[in-house]
């Protein structure tokens, strides 16, 4: 019986690039820091400059203001726990992933079809998916190269 070692939290710089990451319209990349950056202050937040949410993303300040991180929350959609609890941290990272992966029609068509299975078979194909994923490599919330 092998356990796992216990996971790290997430530095601030990590979960704002996962945000970054999993978090834009279908069909195109991610936000820019000039685009976040200018609809936060549309949108009455606090001023924050493209240059300060790079710096915060890749590690180089991190120590924002209350009213910074719940701007870029705000924007992105999550709560502001997101940035102070590790298992809130946890759940919705998981949740912004699943979300990303749902852009992907071809995974979106497979869960729309699995609609209406009773649990056994849902069982089943969470079984099949979970061995597909170890022959491709891939860990818990990871995702395929694409192409």
């Amino acid at each position: 019986m092998s356990e796992r070692a216990p996971e790290e939290p997430l530095t601030l710089a990590q979960k704002i690039d996962h945000l970054f990451k999993t978090v834009h319209p279908k069909n195109r990349g991610p936000y820019s820091h000039e685009e976040v950056a200018s609809a936060i202050k549309k949108s009455g937040g606090p001023t924050i400059s493209a240059s300060y949410i790079w710096q915060l993303r890749t590690g180089g300040k991190d120590n924002p203001t209350m009213k910074h991180l719940e701007a870029l929350a705000g924007f992105f959609g999550v709560s502001p726990a997101y940035f102070f609890d590790d298992e809130s941290s946890k759940r919705i990272a998981a949740e912004l992933s699943m979300l990303a992966s749902m852009r992907d029609n071809r995974v979106r068509e497979v869960a729309l079809r699995a609609n209406g299975l009773s649990g056994e078979t849902l069982d089943l194909l969470q079984g099949f998916i979970e061995r597909a994923r170890a022959l491709e490599g891939l860990r818990d919330g990871d995702n395929p190269p694409t192409d």
